[in-house]
């Protein structure tokens, strides 16, 4: 079934101000293929740089007009090779001026990658090359085809191509060529241009599963060109604006934000965790897209250095913080967004706008004292900087525009290409993630029956619109429980709308975790990793939008005596009365100690083992998880959303 919706129904929709916000300077709305897009930029941008990465040796740079020219020989080399259209091609590789030539060159020869980091886990590369049933492969480097080497036998790969410079080995059996070699190969054939439609399949990218087996998701031509041609309704970049990336350029939400941006000109400088702080300052970026970790990261960073002030200058900066955040927050109840006040009244705004204008005087002196000197940090030169991935704390929101930097959240999973609401520049409504981008639609239903709810009530978020997936690839079930038969997809995610259709989420209906850094979590093999553990009776991982997960967990009180008996102390628990000199509580250190030896065996034990894996805080609670006192279903499932708000304040303590 075609997902594309003719962009004349999707203009028929939209404000006049965001009609004004979405002309580039290039005209892409008849543009079907994310191929055409690069012929077009080149000849626009011609000499401005596309790609920079100061940090290879030596540093790569890529104009315009080179990156059209090297996405060209790159998928003419592949069909040199006897790529056709519609091959699958396994991409395992990391960011790069190189990747986005490869990831490109394989559309533009009609291919259709599927993509993962070099760094993830063995078993699961390996199940993305057969499950896609990719012939050909493009890794990294040697390293990156070392690991992969001896199952590859057992698969129909034909051709690898490494993305380094290093010598091939001449005794493999596979045909295996460098970047430069393919490339050379490119130059020397004609590109044939392969008859594609906007709902042909452009890419694979393949999502967490419960099961340990991902689930690739189909993103088509029409997925991706919604995003180009639409997220300008969020941001209104300049051809040689600056900016600057950190996230995994295979992860939709990078991936969708680089089409973006390139196509309008930008320059795209790659940088890393280690190397981002000294970067914002060297490059300046007018843009970056990030999750709430790298805010929350900046922030400490400013917070560390108040706290090394002078006591004087310490309160002084803490006294005009706080001012501007009485400020902000007036403000924002003046001009009718803020969520706390969302229904507030004629004479409530006017109030607001008074006590905004008497304390302006004070933000102004926070700005000329403070406020400026942090922005140098982050170059000084940015116009909006794009968070997802999960929520955005509300003191960071508040902080970042205390600052005078814009965070525009937004929101959208590896489903919807990502992106499906996001916050505007002229409306950019804290604590929501924004109104729909323009062909989109939010619906939000009951749960229970999926009747559709008033504006206001809280249930579970239904999307609909043209970067919609095709579905789980191979897995019609995995796609028939997510996607409804009008086209509606579930998200899993609950949440409300503002009156003025600003999506509000208020936690997951489904058990997967994301972090803070955008990693997702599925819970479920992790807590049955943990329950091999004797002292460990039930558990339950908790973490949605925290820098890791913890744990709720009921002890094997039995097995706990046990150990308690050889180890000469007498278990002490809450309702005891007695307290022998030589007795231990739960929250002594001896346990927690015990427990935390547990659960890091158990978990770095666990086949398909990643660092964010690993449990952060953790707390030990005596009552059980049982169908009697509600927190089970009939058939033994913990019912997590009732468990999380039972025990609320005790999560909010143990990530505090």
């Amino acid at each position: 079934m075609s997902k594309t919706q003719p962009a004349s129904s999707i203009l028929s929709n939209i404000s006049e101000r965001e009609r004004l916000a979405l002309q580039g300077s290039v005209d892409y709305s008849k543009v079907n293929l994310l191929s055409e897009i690069w012929p077009l930029a080149a000849k626009e941008f011609g000499n401005i740089v596309a790609l920079r990465n100061p940090h290879s040796k030596p540093e790569t740079v890529v104009t315009y007009t080179q990156l059209a020219e090297q996405i060209q020989q790159f998928a003419a080399g592949l069909q040199a090779l006897e790529v056709k259209a519609g091959d699958r091609i396994s991409l395992i590789a990391d960011n790069s001026p190189r990747w986005f030539i490869a990831d490109q060159g394989i559309i533009t020869a009609g291919g259709v990658d599927a993509v993962r980091s070099s760094q993830a886990e063995k078993e699961e590369l390996l199940f993305i090359i057969a499950n896609s049933g990719s012939t050909v492969l493009v890794v990294e480097d040697l390293k990156t085809l070392g690991k992969l080497r001896e199952r590859l036998n057992d698969l129909p790969i034909r051709l690898v191509i490494l993305l380094s410079d290093e010598t091939p080995p001449t005794d493999d059996a596979l045909k295996i060529l460098n970047f430069n070699q393919l490339q050379e190969i490119g130059a020397n054939h004609t590109l044939v241009r392969p008859q594609q439609s906007a709902d042909d399949l452009a890419t694979l990218i393949y999502t967490s599963g419960t099961t340990g087996k991902p689930k690739g998701v189909m993103l088509s031509h029409s997925n991706l060109m919604h995003q180009v041609k639409y997220l300008r309704a969020i941001v209104q970049p300049h051809p040689g604006d600056v900016v600057l990336s950190i996230l995994p350029t295979w992860h939709s939400y990078e991936r969708s934000g680089e089409y973006f941006l390139l196509s309008q000109g930008c320059t795209q400088v790659y940088t890393n965790l280690r190397s981002v702080k000294r970067d914002l300052r060297e490059f300046k970026p007018n843009y970056m897209i990030a999750v709430p970790r790298l805010w929350e990261s900046i922030y400490e960073g400013v917070q560390k250095q108040f706290r090394e002030q002078p006591a004087n200058k310490q309160r002084l900066i803490n006294f005009l913080v706080e001012m501007s955040e009485k400020y902000i927050k007036a403000q924002r109840i003046a001009q009718g967004l803020c969520l706390d006040h969302i229904q507030a009244s004629g004479l409530e705004r006017t109030l607001a706008k008074i006590q905004a204008l008497a304390l302006l005087p004070l933000h102004i002196l926070g700005e000329k004292i403070v406020y400026a000197k942090v922005r140098e940090a982050t170059g000084g030169q940015i116009k909006h900087v794009i968070s997802g991935g999960g929520a955005l704390p509300r003191h960071i929101d508040n902080f970042f525009e205390i600052i005078g930097v814009d965070i525009l959240q937004g929101y959208g999973l590896t489903e919807t290409s990502p992106v499906t609401n996001a916050r505007r520049p002229w409306r950019n409504f804290r604590g929501s993630s924004g109104q729909p981008i323009p062909g989109t639609e939010v619906k939000i239903v009951d749960p229970e029956n999926r009747q559709p709810l008033p504006k206001g009530k809280r249930g579970l978020v239904l999307l609909k619109g043209p970067q919609i997936m095709q579905g789980y690839y191979q897995n019609p079930e995995a796609t028939a429980k997510v996607i409804d038969t009008e086209g509606w997809f579930d998200s899993g995610d609950l949440g409300w709308v503002t009156p003025e259709n600003d999506l509000v989420l208020t936690g997951r209906a489904k058990d997967t975790i994301v972090l803070t850094n955008g990693e997702n979590i599925e819970p479920q093999p992790i807590e049955d990793a943990c329950l091999r553990s004797p002292y460990v009776d039930q558990i339950m991982l908790v973490g949605q939008d925290q820098r890791s997960i913890g744990a709720l967990i009921v002890p094997n009180l039995e097995a706990l005596a046990k150990w308690a008996e050889n180890q000469n102390v007498q278990l002490r628990l809450p309702e005891q009365n007695s307290e022998p000199s030589t007795s231990v509580d739960l929250e002594s250190k001896i346990i927690q100690d015990l427990f935390r030896q547990e659960l890091n065996r158990e978990v770095q034990n666990r086949p398909g083992y990643r660092l964010d894996d690993r449990i952060g805080p953790f707390r030990l609670i005596l009552e059980p998880f049982s169908i009697e006192n509600g927190l089970m279903t009939q058939t033994l499932k913990i019912r997590r959303h009732i468990v999380a708000e039972r025990y609320r304040d005790l999560i909010n303590e143990m990530f505090a």
